[in-house]
């Protein structure tokens, strides 16, 4: 076994299999733009090397693969005025490496266990081999901060059934094993007591043949038995009608969803809402993540991104206060802009 080691990014051969290992345990490996770069150059040089047939992505620590990126980052960034250019670059090239990944020539396994969050989803969730255990715990939870799910999130949760990727983006409900391969964001469980000996198989057997030495069927999901009000009640058209219809639908499940959303930014639920609904009409990971760039982009310029990372992460209160503070005050004007071409500062996958 070969291996470098720039503290936050371990990357090592391990037999035939280049292994990724995200370095930031006390963090939950959150993302730096650094990081990012890493990867990105390891499948580069992998993606020419013969002597590497498999790909493998995994976290440090006991708590999770990746909790997303460095926000508390990005909210310095943005309060310190100058446009925050270094945070649109660290997303224009975290966009670029998850667009890579589902095209990537060599089998790219996920080891999803544990917690996998925004930028966590962007380096898993599109790899040709997603894989959970029953620690796993995926989630977009950007209308959280004041933020709309990105990473391929949109392309991700527009896909799932039904109306099940509305009711997790809107909510930043979480997925466990059973749930996330239902909707699309893995692929086979692994019980975790034999995810050591997977990953070690990986290094001299290909990646199908360890998959069925290893895996079993996924336990059943807890939405799945929730699809039907899911479906009838995220359906409609406005954020609105949504909490309405959760509301007065008279199932304790879906009132608990209307009460989480309650707590969400109104204008990241709006935003949201409408990029999901733009997302499946869009028929490519390039072209979603094109939009996600031109909404992350514009988002940095709501009050809200800061607000809610403030209130989340920095000072921990708990207690965003939201700008504007109600679904009503959020003009369908305010939500289009953040859709409108960025001309020269386009992200271009598509």
């Amino acid at each position: 076994m070969t291996s470098t080691d720039d503290g936050a990014v371990i990357l090592r051969r391990d037999g035939r299999a280049g292994r990724i290992t995200l370095n930031r345990p006390r963090a939950i490996n959150a993302l730096t733009h650094d990081m990012v770069r890493r990867v990105d150059a390891a499948l580069t040089a992998w993606e020419h090397d013969d002597a590497v047939t498999t790909v493998v992505i995994d976290g440090a620590g006991e708590r999770g693969l990746c909790a997303g990126g460095d926000i508390r980052l990005i909210h310095d960034d943005a309060r310190a005025g100058g446009g925050a250019t270094a945070t649109r670059a660290f997303w224009r090239d975290e966009y670029l490496l998850n667009a890579r990944i589902p095209t990537y020539p060599k089998p790219y396994v996920a080891l999803m266990d544990g917690l996998v969050m925004g930028g966590g989803v962007g380096v898993s969730a599109h790899g040709s081999l997603r894989i959970v255990t029953e620690r796993s715990a995926i989630a977009m939870p950007e209308t959280g901060i004041g933020f709309a799910p990105d990473v391929g999130g949109t392309y991700l949760l527009s896909r799932a059934p039904g109306e099940l990727g509305t009711h997790l983006a809107l909510t930043t409900a979480r997925l466990d094993a059973g749930d996330a391969v239902r909707a699309g964001f893995a692929d086979h469980f692994v019980p975790r007591a034999r995810l050591a000996s997977f990953a070690a198989a990986l290094a001299d057997t290909d990646p199908a043949d360890a998959v069925r030495a290893h895996s079993e069927p996924a336990p059943a999901g807890p939405l799945a038995a929730h699809q039907e009000w899911i479906d009838r009640c995220y359906a409609a058209d406005s954020v609105e009608e949504i909490l309405a219809r959760l509301t007065e639908s008279g199932i304790p499940e879906a009132k608990e969803a209307a009460e989480a959303m309650s707590t969400k930014s109104p204008t990241a639920l709006k935003v949201t809402l409408a990029a999901l609904r733009r997302a499946r009409r869009l028929s490519s990971l390039a072209e979603v993540l094109d939009q996600e760039y031109r909404v992350s982009c514009a988002s940095l310029s709501d009050a809200d991104l800061v607000e809610g990372i403030r209130a989340q992460v920095v000072d921990k209160d708990r207690r965003p206060r939201w700008s504007p503070a109600t679904l009503q005050e959020v003009t369908e004007a305010h939500v289009a802009r953040h859709f409108a071409p960025l001309g020269a500062r386009e992200l271009g996958l598509a």
